[in-house]
Protein backbone atom coordinates (compact mmCIF):
# COMPACT_ATOMS: atom_id res chain seq x y z
CA UNK A 1 0.00 0.00 0.00
CA UNK A 2 1.45 2.83 -0.96
CA UNK A 3 1.84 5.49 1.57
CA UNK A 4 0.14 8.68 2.48
CA UNK A 5 2.43 12.37 0.86
CA UNK A 6 1.18 15.33 2.31
CA UNK A 7 3.04 18.55 0.19
CA UNK A 8 4.11 20.85 2.10
CA UNK A 9 4.61 24.88 1.11
CA UNK A 10 6.85 26.36 3.07
CA UNK A 11 10.04 29.23 3.47
CA UNK A 12 13.24 27.94 1.98
CA UNK A 13 16.74 28.37 3.05
CA UNK A 14 18.66 27.92 6.42
CA UNK A 15 14.86 27.19 8.39
CA UNK A 16 13.99 25.11 5.85
CA UNK A 17 16.94 22.94 5.95
CA UNK A 18 16.83 22.92 9.90
CA UNK A 19 13.57 22.04 9.86
CA UNK A 20 13.55 19.36 7.76
CA UNK A 21 16.49 17.56 9.73
CA UNK A 22 14.76 18.04 13.51
CA UNK A 23 10.92 18.14 12.05
CA UNK A 24 9.66 17.40 9.40
CA UNK A 25 12.55 14.30 9.09
CA UNK A 26 10.91 12.78 12.15
CA UNK A 27 7.37 13.55 10.96
CA UNK A 28 7.92 11.00 8.04
CA UNK A 29 9.71 8.28 10.42
CA UNK A 30 7.17 8.28 12.46
CA UNK A 31 3.95 8.52 10.78
CA UNK A 32 5.25 6.61 8.06
CA UNK A 33 4.42 9.48 4.97
CA UNK A 34 6.33 11.16 2.55
CA UNK A 35 6.26 15.07 3.02
CA UNK A 36 7.15 16.70 -0.30
CA UNK A 37 8.34 20.52 0.68
CA UNK A 38 7.40 23.06 -1.82
CA UNK A 39 9.64 25.87 -0.95
CA UNK A 40 7.64 29.61 -1.53
CA UNK A 41 8.17 32.60 -1.38
CA UNK A 42 4.93 33.81 -1.61
CA UNK A 43 2.02 31.37 -0.98
CA UNK A 44 -1.18 33.06 -0.32
CA UNK A 45 -1.59 33.72 -3.75
CA UNK A 46 -1.08 30.61 -5.05
CA UNK A 47 -2.98 28.65 -2.26
CA UNK A 48 -6.05 31.00 -2.52
CA UNK A 49 -6.30 29.74 -6.62
CA UNK A 50 -5.72 26.04 -5.26
CA UNK A 51 -8.89 26.22 -3.30
CA UNK A 52 -10.82 28.69 -5.81
CA UNK A 53 -10.05 25.49 -8.30
CA UNK A 54 -11.47 23.22 -6.57
CA UNK A 55 -8.14 21.15 -6.33
CA UNK A 56 -5.41 21.86 -4.46
CA UNK A 57 -2.47 20.59 -4.60
CA UNK A 58 -0.88 21.62 -1.05
CA UNK A 59 -1.81 19.77 2.10
CA UNK A 60 -0.84 21.62 4.51
CA UNK A 61 0.84 25.52 4.22
CA UNK A 62 2.62 27.71 7.22
CA UNK A 63 2.03 31.34 6.34
CA UNK A 64 1.59 34.37 8.91
CA UNK A 65 -1.01 34.67 11.51
CA UNK A 66 -2.70 37.85 9.11
CA UNK A 67 -2.99 35.62 5.73
CA UNK A 68 -4.67 32.83 8.53
CA UNK A 69 -7.47 35.39 9.18
CA UNK A 70 -7.80 36.51 5.90
CA UNK A 71 -8.00 32.70 4.97
CA UNK A 72 -10.72 32.63 7.26
CA UNK A 73 -12.92 35.49 6.14
CA UNK A 74 -12.87 34.00 2.93
CA UNK A 75 -13.29 30.43 3.71
CA UNK A 76 -10.27 28.82 2.52
CA UNK A 77 -9.19 26.25 4.89
CA UNK A 78 -10.47 23.18 6.65
CA UNK A 79 -11.42 23.15 10.64
CA UNK A 80 -9.01 21.53 12.57
CA UNK A 81 -9.45 18.75 14.73
CA UNK A 82 -7.71 19.22 18.05
CA UNK A 83 -8.05 15.64 18.98
CA UNK A 84 -5.64 14.91 16.62
CA UNK A 85 -3.20 17.58 17.65
CA UNK A 86 -2.85 16.97 21.19
CA UNK A 87 0.86 19.21 21.15
CA UNK A 88 -1.04 21.81 20.13
CA UNK A 89 -2.05 21.73 23.83
CA UNK A 90 1.04 23.90 24.60
CA UNK A 91 0.37 26.77 22.31
CA UNK A 92 -1.51 29.47 24.11
CA UNK A 93 -4.96 30.26 23.31
CA UNK A 94 -3.93 33.45 22.20
CA UNK A 95 -2.07 31.92 19.04
CA UNK A 96 -4.38 29.30 17.89
CA UNK A 97 -8.19 29.15 16.65
CA UNK A 98 -10.71 26.89 14.93
CA UNK A 99 -8.40 26.79 11.53
CA UNK A 100 -5.25 27.72 12.17
CA UNK A 101 -2.65 26.90 15.32
CA UNK A 102 0.41 28.85 16.01
CA UNK A 103 3.78 27.09 14.84
CA UNK A 104 6.20 29.82 15.24
CA UNK A 105 6.76 33.53 16.29
CA UNK A 106 9.58 35.79 14.48
CA UNK A 107 10.66 39.13 14.78
CA UNK A 108 11.29 42.07 11.89
CA UNK A 109 14.22 44.20 13.69
CA UNK A 110 16.62 46.50 12.04
CA UNK A 111 20.21 44.85 11.32
CA UNK A 112 23.18 46.64 10.47
CA UNK A 113 27.07 46.28 9.99
CA UNK A 114 29.49 46.87 13.30
CA UNK A 115 32.00 47.13 10.90
CA UNK A 116 30.05 49.92 9.06
CA UNK A 117 29.05 51.31 12.65
CA UNK A 118 31.80 50.31 14.84
CA UNK A 119 30.77 53.50 17.08
CA UNK A 120 27.24 55.40 17.51
CA UNK A 121 25.45 52.66 15.93
CA UNK A 122 21.96 52.81 14.84
CA UNK A 123 19.01 51.61 17.01
CA UNK A 124 15.67 52.47 15.95
CA UNK A 125 13.81 53.41 12.67
CA UNK A 126 14.18 56.63 13.16
CA UNK A 127 17.92 56.30 12.76
CA UNK A 128 17.12 53.61 9.75
CA UNK A 129 15.39 56.61 8.05
CA UNK A 130 18.13 59.02 9.37
CA UNK A 131 20.70 59.08 6.13
CA UNK A 132 22.81 61.36 6.69
CA UNK A 133 24.13 60.63 10.74
CA UNK A 134 23.80 57.09 9.61
CA UNK A 135 24.97 56.97 6.04
CA UNK A 136 25.54 53.54 4.12
CA UNK A 137 23.72 51.22 2.05
CA UNK A 138 20.09 49.78 3.12
CA UNK A 139 17.57 47.20 2.54
CA UNK A 140 14.24 46.36 3.08
CA UNK A 141 11.34 44.19 2.38
CA UNK A 142 9.37 44.01 -1.11
CA UNK A 143 6.03 44.25 0.91
CA UNK A 144 4.35 46.68 2.57
CA UNK A 145 3.66 44.41 6.31
CA UNK A 146 5.47 45.99 7.98
CA UNK A 147 7.03 48.05 6.42
CA UNK A 148 4.08 50.84 7.10
CA UNK A 149 4.42 49.75 11.17
CA UNK A 150 8.18 50.79 10.67
CA UNK A 151 7.57 54.24 8.78
CA UNK A 152 5.47 55.40 11.25
CA UNK A 153 7.53 54.25 13.91
CA UNK A 154 10.23 55.94 12.27
CA UNK A 155 8.10 59.26 12.45
CA UNK A 156 7.52 59.28 15.69
CA UNK A 157 4.27 57.51 16.41
CA UNK A 158 4.28 55.49 19.64
CA UNK A 159 4.26 51.69 19.32
CA UNK A 160 1.06 51.71 21.54
CA UNK A 161 -0.74 54.25 19.03
CA UNK A 162 0.51 52.73 15.75
CA UNK A 163 -3.26 51.08 15.28
CA UNK A 164 -5.49 51.93 13.06
CA UNK A 165 -2.50 52.25 10.99
CA UNK A 166 -2.53 56.02 9.37
CA UNK A 167 -1.76 54.26 6.07
CA UNK A 168 -1.46 57.82 3.69
CA UNK A 169 1.31 59.19 6.34
CA UNK A 170 3.02 55.48 6.28
CA UNK A 171 3.33 55.76 2.75
CA UNK A 172 4.27 59.55 2.69
CA UNK A 173 7.03 58.51 5.15
CA UNK A 174 8.48 54.97 3.17
CA UNK A 175 8.48 57.77 0.07
CA UNK A 176 11.41 59.48 1.89
CA UNK A 177 13.48 56.44 2.20
CA UNK A 178 13.07 54.63 -1.13
CA UNK A 179 15.40 56.85 -2.82
CA UNK A 180 18.09 55.35 -0.04
CA UNK A 181 17.03 51.84 -1.08
CA UNK A 182 19.68 49.71 -2.47
CA UNK A 183 18.41 46.53 -2.07
CA UNK A 184 14.36 45.52 -2.25
CA UNK A 185 14.60 41.70 -0.69
CA UNK A 186 11.79 39.44 -1.08
CA UNK A 187 13.27 36.20 0.90
CA UNK A 188 14.83 35.29 3.71
CA UNK A 189 17.54 33.38 2.14
CA UNK A 190 18.53 36.19 0.39
CA UNK A 191 18.75 38.43 3.59
CA UNK A 192 21.20 36.18 5.46
CA UNK A 193 23.32 36.68 2.14
CA UNK A 194 23.27 40.18 2.14
CA UNK A 195 24.36 40.77 5.79
CA UNK A 196 27.16 37.90 5.31
CA UNK A 197 28.60 39.09 2.16
CA UNK A 198 28.04 42.99 3.73
CA UNK A 199 26.19 44.33 0.38
CA UNK A 200 24.22 46.33 2.78
CA UNK A 201 25.11 48.00 5.69
CA UNK A 202 21.53 48.64 7.55
CA UNK A 203 18.31 46.59 7.02
CA UNK A 204 14.99 45.40 7.77
CA UNK A 205 15.52 41.55 8.37
CA UNK A 206 13.96 38.65 10.00
CA UNK A 207 15.71 37.80 13.85
CA UNK A 208 16.45 34.18 12.43
CA UNK A 209 18.24 35.25 9.37
CA UNK A 210 20.10 37.55 11.10
CA UNK A 211 21.12 35.64 13.83
CA UNK A 212 22.08 32.74 10.98
CA UNK A 213 24.19 35.29 9.53
CA UNK A 214 25.76 36.53 12.52
CA UNK A 215 26.53 32.52 13.27
CA UNK A 216 28.23 32.35 10.07
CA UNK A 217 30.78 34.82 11.13
CA UNK A 218 28.96 38.10 9.86
CA UNK A 219 29.85 41.40 11.65
CA UNK A 220 26.30 42.56 12.57
CA UNK A 221 23.89 42.85 15.30
CA UNK A 222 19.95 42.97 15.22
CA UNK A 223 18.33 45.21 17.27
CA UNK A 224 15.42 43.94 19.49
CA UNK A 225 14.43 47.20 20.42
CA UNK A 226 11.20 47.93 18.52
CA UNK A 227 11.13 44.88 16.89
CA UNK A 228 7.76 44.11 15.46
CA UNK A 229 6.67 41.04 16.66
CA UNK A 230 4.91 37.74 13.99
CA UNK A 231 3.78 34.79 14.48
CA UNK A 232 3.63 32.02 11.65
CA UNK A 233 0.33 29.60 11.74
CA UNK A 234 -0.21 26.07 10.42
CA UNK A 235 -3.15 25.84 8.43
CA UNK A 236 -5.00 23.13 5.74
CA UNK A 237 -6.62 24.48 2.40
CA UNK A 238 -9.72 23.77 2.26
CA UNK A 239 -11.18 20.43 -0.11
CA UNK A 240 -6.91 19.26 0.31
CA UNK A 241 -7.35 15.55 0.47
CA UNK A 242 -6.46 13.72 3.77
CA UNK A 243 -6.66 16.29 5.99
CA UNK A 244 -6.28 13.60 9.08
CA UNK A 245 -3.05 12.37 8.07
CA UNK A 246 -2.01 16.11 7.31
CA UNK A 247 -3.19 17.06 11.20
CA UNK A 248 -1.23 14.05 12.19
CA UNK A 249 1.53 15.42 10.62
CA UNK A 250 0.97 19.61 12.05
CA UNK A 251 0.92 17.44 15.51
CA UNK A 252 4.47 16.03 15.03
CA UNK A 253 5.76 19.49 14.28
CA UNK A 254 4.49 20.91 16.61
CA UNK A 255 6.40 18.04 18.80
CA UNK A 256 8.75 20.27 21.92
CA UNK A 257 12.12 18.49 21.65
CA UNK A 258 11.51 18.71 17.84
CA UNK A 259 10.45 21.98 18.09
CA UNK A 260 13.54 22.44 20.99
CA UNK A 261 16.29 21.25 18.76
CA UNK A 262 14.83 23.17 15.68
CA UNK A 263 15.40 26.44 17.66
CA UNK A 264 18.79 25.89 19.08
CA UNK A 265 19.86 25.57 15.85
CA UNK A 266 18.24 28.02 14.64
CA UNK A 267 16.65 31.45 15.85
CA UNK A 268 13.48 30.98 15.78
CA UNK A 269 10.45 31.04 18.50
CA UNK A 270 8.41 28.35 18.98
CA UNK A 271 5.02 28.68 20.22
CA UNK A 272 4.41 25.12 22.08
CA UNK A 273 5.46 26.93 24.95
CA UNK A 274 6.42 23.09 26.34
CA UNK A 275 9.75 23.50 23.96
CA UNK A 276 11.24 25.65 26.67
CA UNK A 277 11.76 23.28 28.98
CA UNK A 278 14.58 21.18 26.64
CA UNK A 279 16.42 24.31 25.82
CA UNK A 280 19.46 25.59 27.22
CA UNK A 281 18.47 28.88 29.27
CA UNK A 282 21.36 31.19 27.60
CA UNK A 283 20.18 29.96 24.11
CA UNK A 284 15.95 30.78 25.12
CA UNK A 285 17.53 34.51 25.54
CA UNK A 286 18.20 34.72 21.83
CA UNK A 287 14.99 34.06 20.53
CA UNK A 288 11.91 36.25 19.81
CA UNK A 289 9.25 34.56 22.18
CA UNK A 290 11.66 35.16 25.49
CA UNK A 291 9.74 37.59 27.71
CA UNK A 292 12.80 40.13 27.54
CA UNK A 293 12.84 40.09 23.78
CA UNK A 294 8.58 39.70 23.79
CA UNK A 295 8.26 42.53 26.39
CA UNK A 296 10.41 45.62 24.22
CA UNK A 297 8.93 43.98 20.52
CA UNK A 298 5.82 45.31 19.04
CA UNK A 299 2.90 42.82 17.92
CA UNK A 300 1.79 43.00 14.63
CA UNK A 301 -2.10 43.78 14.45
CA UNK A 302 -3.34 40.68 12.38
CA UNK A 303 -6.72 41.87 12.65
CA UNK A 304 -6.07 45.15 10.71
CA UNK A 305 -4.02 43.62 8.12
CA UNK A 306 -6.99 41.22 7.49
CA UNK A 307 -9.37 44.01 7.14
CA UNK A 308 -10.39 46.16 4.46
CA UNK A 309 -8.46 48.64 5.53
CA UNK A 310 -5.38 46.68 5.75
CA UNK A 311 -5.98 44.86 2.31
CA UNK A 312 -6.16 48.21 0.66
CA UNK A 313 -2.82 49.42 2.55
CA UNK A 314 -1.38 46.07 0.70
CA UNK A 315 -2.98 46.38 -2.87
CA UNK A 316 -1.63 50.30 -2.96
CA UNK A 317 2.02 48.75 -2.40
CA UNK A 318 3.02 47.68 -5.88
CA UNK A 319 1.91 51.25 -7.52
CA UNK A 320 3.77 52.68 -4.72
CA UNK A 321 7.07 50.50 -6.04
CA UNK A 322 6.55 51.22 -9.60
CA UNK A 323 6.50 55.26 -8.77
Amino acid sequence: MAQDVVNYATDGGTILDVKQEYLIGPAEEKLGVDVVVDAMTSRFAPFKAQVLSGKPTWNLIDFSAGYGIRSQNEDLLEKLDYSLIPNAAGVPDAYKDDYTVGSTAYATGLGYSTEAFPDNPPQTWADFWDVEAFPGRRAMRNGPRPALELALLADGVAPEDLYPLDVERAYDKMAEIKPHIDVWWSSGAETTQLLYDQEVDLMQIWDGRAKNAINEGAPAVFVWNNAIVEYAVFAIPKGSSHPEVTMKVINEMLNPEGQAKWASNYATGPLNTNFAEFMDPERLKELPSAPENLAIGIPLNNAWWASEAGEEAERRWLEFMQQ
